[in-house]
């Protein structure tokens, strides 16, 4: 099976949603913000995970290169265009924000450019 993974990262606490290729979600969890926490729980996962994605922001390019390096295909969204796509969704959440992205990935929706981290 096919799978679109969706990460909402805060500093502790990263939120997961998994959707499958059927657009059902598989999977909600909570792991670490860290690159090698995420990457072993990826590994865990039935199904052949098709990419991750995580909003811009002040960990992105972190968790993007730790998670690229451990062979996972990862790709960073323009905050904008994800707020612009969620801002139907009555109650925001971590939870929520990470279905939203898992199905706008399933949907086919554009990564952006991820900058290096000492950019």
């Amino acid at each position: 099976m096919r799978l679109f993974v969706g990460l909402d990262v805060s500093l502790a606490k990263t939120a997961i949603c998994v959707v499958s290729e059927h657009g059902k979600i598989v999977k909600e969890a909570q792991v670490a913000s860290e690159p090698e926490a995420l990457a072993r729980w990826m590994g865990e996962q039935n199904g052949s995970i098709v990419v991750i994605g995580l909003e811009v922001g002040p960990l992105s390019q972190w968790l993007h290169r730790g998670l690229a390096e451990a062979g996972l295909d990862v790709v960073v969204m323009e905050t904008r265009h994800i707020k612009g796509a969620l801002k139907a969704m009555p109650i925001k959440t971590d939870r929520r924000d990470a279905k939203g992205i898992a199905c706008l990935l399933h949907l086919g929706f554009r990564p952006v450019h991820c900058k290096s981290v000492s950019a």
